[in-house]
């Protein structure tokens, strides 16, 4: 019993400890980020007091403006693109009963764990041989193709936990597939599409390497704004932009954690 107590002390001792240990070193670099985004000094490193004058900057910068706009428009279409497809190939798969269904969901997933810059340079070699037009509509489907495992995942989780007997109630009743797909299966899975798009786009306003292949001079994203600023010595614009966008993607993230969450309760 002593022994038992003692090891059940060291771990409430152990357990903080590792926790900030683990936050320290993922969030503090970000936490500076943030903070240097202040700096009224042009050298990071060296806080001369705050302003946020560089807000203002990039407020007032067309170039910021025109990127900002682009990562808008091609996170909000690719989401709803990979939205789109990705729940009718989750539905389709579950539904079809396929002995290669493993196969298939693998195949779906892969673009996540294929390494973006061997994706990069895949879409950059097939535009290229096809004659297709770098720039926005490559960043499209480009952006759409690597967001659909997001949504395809969520959606396939939730119809595992489906009860299928509302289904079979409902076709037992006389209603046809495709009702029983718009009134049914659809809404149940809703809040996996949401939750599945709001990740999506959040990843799509990440992306540097695939985007940096295929955009053009003419089309450019906040994510690339930041690396050219990176290449050419960081400041404390550069941070302002990064804050931002840390703020986007945040509440991209959280509203996806959220939809889910009441999801699962819903369920229960």
């Amino acid at each position: 019993m002593m022994a038992q107590a003692k090891r059940r002390k060291k771990r409430k001792i152990f357990s903080p400890v590792y926790l900030t240990l683990v936050l320290i070193v993922l969030y503090l670099p970000i936490l500076m980020v943030v903070i240097y985004s202040f700096n009224s000094g042009r050298t990071i490193g060296s806080w001369q007091g705050f302003t946020t004058d560089w807000y203002s900057r990039l407020f007032s910068n067309a170039l910021m403006a025109d990127a900002l706009k682009n990562s808008l428009v091609l996170a909000v279409v690719s989401s709803l693109l990979a939205g789109g497809i990705g729940t009718l190939g989750a539905i389709g798969l579950a539904r079809s009963h396929l002995k290669l269904g493993g196969a298939v969901e693998t195949l779906a997933t892969l673009p996540m764990m294929i390494p973006e810059l061997v994706l990069g340079m895949a879409y950059l070699s097939v535009f290229t041989a096809v004659g297709f037009k770098l720039g926005m509509g490559a960043l499209v489907l480009t952006h759409t193709t690597f967001c659909i495992p997001y949504v395809f995942i969520n959606v396939k989780s939730r119809l595992i936990g489906m009860d299928p007997s509302l289904s079979e109630a409902a076709r037992d009743l006389g209603a046809s597939p495709t009702r029983v797909l718009k009134d049914i299966t659809l809404p149940l899975v809703f809040p996996a599409v949401l939750s599945g798009m709001m990740l999506s786009a959040a990843m799509s306003l990440d992306d540097v390497v695939i985007s940096f292949f295929v955009t053009s001079a003419e089309t450019t994203t906040l994510p690339l704004k930041v690396y050219t600023g990176l290449r050419s010595g960081g400041t404390p614009e550069i941070n302002a932009l990064s804050t931002l966008m840390l703020g986007v993607i945040f509440i991209c993230v959280a509203f996806s954690q959220l939809v889910t969450a009441r999801s699962n309760a819903h369920l229960q």
